[in-house]
């Protein structure tokens, strides 16, 4: 996000006004906007910092409505024009220029939205909420005041506190408000860069380590071997290089934060406010603290209040240089419907993970009758299709909530299908036995996707199957679904392929034809037998993208674990083969249950686990939780996050989640040990939130900020 523009009414200093970096047509900004050294501009940097932080925020930030608006008994009312960042978020929903505003109310000490009706913005002009508690880079707002401190011994790098975005400019509004440690920052990302290798902790600390060398005349080779005492280091430092470091290595580890899944962190766009940097070192040495910050963020707005001497003193080469603006086009997203040409047939794919079998056998059908056939994902919405169908895989509530939209704008024009939607419903006979179309999905490639056999003899309450499919039979022959061998690999979506009494030959041909299958439906591991076992490991089972081996079962409860130890010795399979057990969560067992599930599973060479929750189909049982914790909990979460496999623990950290939802429900607070787990490598700048939200279960409290 940059600041293209800001609006004001009844600010004590500055009353009736406004500030603009954008000249008339132009499709770039200033990188460096320098306001006079005066209160006046101190305030306008307040006012940037509040217009950006949003209704959320505001009351959390150290400072008093009257202090800053010229009548208490009227309000002070701030509107901004910002622009999306070049590149991948000016691709997003959001317009070329948007507009905010907020009202604070000094006389009942609370503030608002100024909604679409904003006197400062012009009629029309879109409005978006840029509340940097929305996002964590996307509006990356850090703010300086003349006067900091630095934490001493420690700092907080693992997001606990659920405001740390305001901290990144409290400083403007508080001078006691402590910046962090020099030496813990450095330590961190020392460790990160040289000890285990990250990349973007060694792009970061590489051009860190480059531009102090020449900015601040320091000697930093030592700075890259694996042991080095930064704390001696930064104490025999001259008095204008330290005062240099402190808001730089601030900046850089905001930047850091704000920027987990960058490879480049220092690359990042937003906006820097400084007031009366010209304070924090001798003037001689100030131009190198802005080179320095100006190399370090080439793509950093920077509005900086400063001295005219000092401002003299900055070379005009750099007090020239633009940042790019996004086009002013309206903005291309890919969730946008595809044209398509009147009279034409409109199939939607609303959730599906996997190519839609359905919807490859309509486009079939309809193709052979010389139709043109459009495919949507998710929705769309258009008045030229002659017939729209929709395929709706599961009965989420956001599945739901499209297909409602979809009905209320084609009304009974819709032929809405699928599990989510009706599991008695079939496609036509003749249509059902069609091959499917596989332009509809060209990213399939070379893989085929279909069923040999539907149904299972089995009857799992939990389970649609038996309602929507039946008892197990045989619908297809395997060189069909290859169209007789055009294609090499097959995504099988057979519901329970080892309890069809032909199972064995069907195995036998895939072997011998060497085709390569993705079981997706996972396999019922207990109907294995010595021969079966054997053509399993002949076969080249994989991931349905077929970019590694691997087979799929599953394991739902614990009433037949020994029975599964015993068929998956069969397998004969070593810890270098990759076994995934599909694991239900969230329908009848317990926490207790769920442990000695995943315990036994990583006794199991070459398993792991993928947990996926429960959730009924339509009529299908509710949940039954009432017994998932009991007083054992706190052993019992200690004990499961102390298993530990080998891959896909992204998967396991969902359910983390969801356990610590239950137990924050059914005791009233957080297990920290399983926070902290859940937070150890991804999501980390989302941690006070959850903390101060009691993992989503009550709206976090106020938390007002003191100097």
């Amino acid at each position: 996000m940059y600041l293209v523009e800001i609006h004001y009414r009844n600010a004590r200093n500055n009353g009736l006004g406004n500030l603009s970096v954008l000249k008339k047509n132009a499709k770039s900004i200033s990188k460096w906007t320098l306001l006079p050294g005066k209160p006046a501009s101190r305030e306008i940097l307040k006012l940037m910092a509040l217009s950006c932080a949003g209704l959320r925020f505001i009351p959390n930030i150290a400072f008093n409505f009257e202090e800053i608006c010229r009548s208490p008994d009227k309000p002070l009312e701030i509107s901004c024009v910002l622009a999306p960042h070049p590149g991948r978020e000016s691709r997003s929903c959001l317009p070329p220029l948007f507009g905010y505003g907020i009202r604070l109310i000094p006389s009942a000490n609370r503030c608002e939205e100024v909604s679409k009706t904003s006197v400062f913005l012009p009629p029309g002009f879109p409005v978006r909420r840029p509340a940097i508690g929305s996002g964590n880079s996307r509006y990356f707002v850090l703010g300086y005041g003349s006067r900091f401190t630095a934490h001493s011994g420690s700092d907080d790098f693992d997001f606990n506190d659920h405001f740390f975005r305001i901290r990144r400019f409290e400083s403007l509004f508080c001078t006691d408000a402590p910046l962090t440690d020099p030496v813990a920052f450095l330590l961190r990302l020392h460790y990160k860069a040289v000890r285990v290798s990250r990349y973007p902790a060694i792009k970061t600390y590489r051009k860190l380590c480059d531009l102090c060398s020449v900015h601040l005349d320091l000697d930093t080779g030592p700075w890259v071997e694996k042991e080095w005492n930064f704390r001696g280091t930064l104490e025999n430092l001259r008095i204008w290089q330290k005062r240099i470091l402190v808001p730089v290595l601030d900046a850089v580890r905001h930047v850091v934060d704000a920027s987990p899944f960058r490879g480049t962190p220092l690359d990042m766009q937003g906006l820097m406010l400084f007031d009366r940097p010209d304070l924090v070192v001798p003037l001689k040495f100030f131009p190198r603290f802005i080179r320095l910050l100006d190399a370090l963020f080439p793509q950093m707005q920077f509005v900086c209040a400063v001295s005219k001497k000092a401002a003299s003193a900055l070379p005009d080469e750099l007090l020239l240089k633009r940042l790019p603006l996004p086009n002013q086009d309206p903005p291309q997203t890919g969730r946008q419907a595809p044209r398509i040409p009147k009279g034409a047939v409109l199939l939607i794919d609303v959730d599906g993970r996997l190519p839609n079998l359905a919807l490859m056998k309509l486009s079939r059908h309809y193709k052979e009758q010389g139709r043109k056939v459009v495919l949507a994902r998710k929705s769309a919405f258009e008045k030229k299709a002659a017939i729209v169908y929709a395929s709706c895989i599961f009965s989420s509530p956001s599945s739901q909530r499209v297909i409602q939209n979809l009905k209320r704008y084609y009304g009974s024009s819709l032929i809405a299908g699928g599990s989510g939607i009706d599991l008695q419903m079939r496609l036509a006979e003749g249509i059902e036995a069609l091959p499917p179309d596989y332009s509809l999905y060209p990213e399939l490639g070379d893989r085929a996707i279909g069923f040999l056999t539907r149904g299972c003899p089995f009857h799992c309450p939990f389970c649609v199957v038996p309602i929507k499919e039946g008892p197990v039979r045989k619908v297809a022959d395997l060189r069909a679904l290859l169209e007789d061998r055009k294609r090499s690999k097959l995504i099988l979506l057979d519901d329970n392929l080892l309890s069809h009494p032909e199972a064995e030959d069907f195995l036998e041909k895939m072997a011998a034809l060497k085709v390569q299958v993705n079981f997706n439906q996972t396999l019922d591991i207990r109907l294995l037998n010595s021969r079966s076992a054997g053509l399993l490991r002949r076969i080249r089972a994989s991931n349905v993208r077929f970019t590694r081996n691997v087979l799929h079962f599953s394991l739902n409860d614990t009433r037949e674990m020994e029975l599964v130890r015993e068929k998956y010795r069969m397998l004969g399979f070593t810890s270098r083969d990759n076994a995934e057990f599909i694991c239900m969560y969230g329908y009848d067992t317990t926490l207790a249950e769920d442990v000695r599930r995943f315990r036994f599973l990583r006794s199991l060479p070459g398993a792991y686990v993928f947990v996926q929750q429960y959730r009924p189909f339509p009529g299908g049982p509710p949940p039954r939780l009432s017994d998932f914790l009991d007083e054992g909990a706190d052993r019992l979460i200690d004990e499961l996050i102390g298993i530990e496999f080998t891959q896909n623990m992204k998967s396991m950290e969902k359910y983390y989640r969801w356990v610590s939802k239950q137990y924050a429900i059914r005791f009233g607070t957080l297990h920290h040990k399983l926070v902290d787990t859940i937070f150890r490598y991804n999501n980390r700048h989302t941690k006070g939130r959850y903390l101060a939200t009691l993992a989503g279960t009550r709206k976090p409290a106020k938390n007002a900020l003191h100097c």
